[in-house]
C-alpha cells in the first residue's frame, strides 16, 4: 500500500552513518541552530559537527575505536545528547540511566562488556565504582564553562594511537537493553543504518523541515528520546531544545522560551502536561504547536481528545520497540485520517501479519 507517509527520500539519499548525517545538515546551512538548552548559548550544526569530530579524536587517542562499546552516565542535557552523537559516531554507544543503584550498573556494565565508561565530571555516581572494580576505564565529561550547549571536552589518557575513524554503516551504532519476553534484560544492537534510516522515517513522517523545534523531555537513555526527537530532528536540519529533565511547570516556561513546534512523549507525561494546562492558558495560546506525538505506550483515547482541545493541534500517536530503532509505525499528518487508538500505519517500512 503506497501512501503519502511513505513518500520518503530513496534509501540511497539516506546518509548511512551519524557523521554523515550531521555533514549534510552542514552542507545544508551550518549557521542554523542545532541544539538548544535552558541557560545555555545555543549550538550551531557547524560547531555541532566539530564537536563530535573532536570527541572521535579523543576517544581515538584513548584507544576506543569503532564497535568498542563505551558506557555513557551523563544527566539528561545537551551533553548528554551529543556525547551520544559523538561516542555513536566513533565507537558504539551504551547509554545507561543515571539513576541505576550500584547492583544494577554492575549488571549492566558487566553484561555489555564495556571498554570505557563516560562520566560527568563530579558526579558522584555508584558507576565509578563498579567501573573500577571490572576494571573498565572511566574518562570524564567536562562541560566547557561559557560555551555553548554540548560543548565538552573529555579527560582521557593519551596514548600514541592512529587518527580517528568514523563508523560505517554495517558498523553498531547503539546498544540498549530491553527486557522483551524474558525477564532477563537483553542487548539490542542498533547499526548506524538502522538508527539513521529510522531518523528519516520519522522526520518523514511528521514532515519534520529546518524550520521545525523539537521540545525533548525525554530520558536520552531510552531510544524515544534519542531517535525521534534528537536525531530524527538532527536528520532534517530542524533543532533540537534539550532539556535536564520534565517537569510540568518548567516545560510551559520552556514552552515560552524556546517557541518549538512539537514534542513528543510518553502518555503519562502527556497526562502531567494536561494537569498543569489550565494555569498556562495564556502560554498555549501565544505559542501554538504544529503536532504533538505520542509513543512509547497505548495513549487513552480522551487523553489524546484532551490534548487536541486543549492545545488546538493533531496527536500523532506512533508505535515503535527498540528493537525496531524505535518507530515503525504512525498515524498520518492531517489531512490524511487519523485512527485514535491506532498505531497508524507503516512508516518506511514493510509490516506483514504472519501465520504462527
Amino acid at each position: 500500500m503506497t501512501t503519502k507517509l511513505d513518500e520518503r527520500p530513496p534509501l540511497q539519499t539516506v546518509p548511512g552513518n551519524i557523521h554523515d548525517l550531521l555533514k549534510a545538515s552542514v552542507e545544508r546551512n551550518a549557521a542554523a541552530i542545532a541544539i538548544a538548552a535552558p541557560g545555555r548559548q545555543p549550538l550551531a550544526y557547524r560547531r555541532l559537527l566539530h564537536q563530535v569530530e573532536e570527541t572521535v579524536r579523543a576517544l581515538s587517542s584513548a584507544g576506543l575505536k569503532r564497535n568498542d562499546r563505551v558506557g555513557l552516565v551523563l544527566p539528561n542535557g545537551p551533553e548528554m545528547a551529543v556525547a551520544f552523537l559523538a561516542v555513536a559516531a566513533g565507537a558504539t554507544c551504551a547509554p545507561l540511566n543515571p539513576a541505576y543503584t550500584e547492583d544494577e550498573f554492575d549488571f549492566y556494565i558487566s553484561d555489555l562488556n564495556a571498554r570505557a565508561l563516560i562520566v560527568a565530571s563530579g558526579l558522584d555516581s555508584p558507576a565509578r565504582k563498579v567501573a573500577r572494580k571490572r576494571q573498565v576505564r572511566i574518562i570524564e565529561l567536562v562541560p566547557t564553562v561559557d560555551a555553548e550547549a554540548g560543548v565538552f571536552t573529555l579527560e582521557t589518557e593519551r596514548p600514541v594511537a592512529d587518527g580517528p575513524s568514523f563508523a560505517i554503516s554495517s558498523d553498531t551504532a547503539l546498544v540498549l537493553h530491553t527486557s522483551g519476553t524474558t525477564s532477563r534484560p537483553k542487548i539490542v544492537p542498533l547499526t548506524q543504518a538502522n538508527v539513521c534510516r529510522s531518523a528519516f522515517n520519522i522526520a518523514t513522517s511528521l514532515a519534520l523541515t529546518p524550520r521545525d523545534c523539537c521540545l525533548n523531555v525525554m530520558p536520552l537513555f531510552h531510544i524515544h528520546g534519542l531517535i525521534a526527537a534528537v536525531l530524527s530532528s538532527l536528520a532534517a536540519g530542524a533543532r533540537i531544545v534539550c532539556t535536564p529533565r520534565f517537569a510540568p511547570e518548567e516545560f510551559f516556561a520552556w514552552l515560552d522560551t524556546f517557541q518549538p513546534t512539537w514534542y513528543t512523549a510518553a502518555p503519562t507525561i502527556h497526562q502531567a502536561v494536561l494537569a498543569g494546562a489550565a494555569a498556562n492558558r495564556a502560554v498555549i495560546a501565544r505559542r501554538p504547536l504544529r503536532l504533538i506525538r505520542s509513543s512509547s505506550a497505548a495513549l487513552p483515547k480522551q487523553v489524546l481528545h484532551d490534548l487536541e482541545e486543549v492545545f488546538q493541534t493533531q496527536v500523532i500517536e506512533a508505535y515503535g520497540m527498540t528493537e525496531a530503532s524505535h518507530q515503525m509505525a504512525s498515524n498520518p499528518l492531517t489531512p490524511q485520517p487519523r485512527k485514535p487508538g491506532s498505531v497508524g500505519i507503516p512508516a518506511g517500512t514493510e509490516v506483514a501479519v504472519m501465520d504462527e
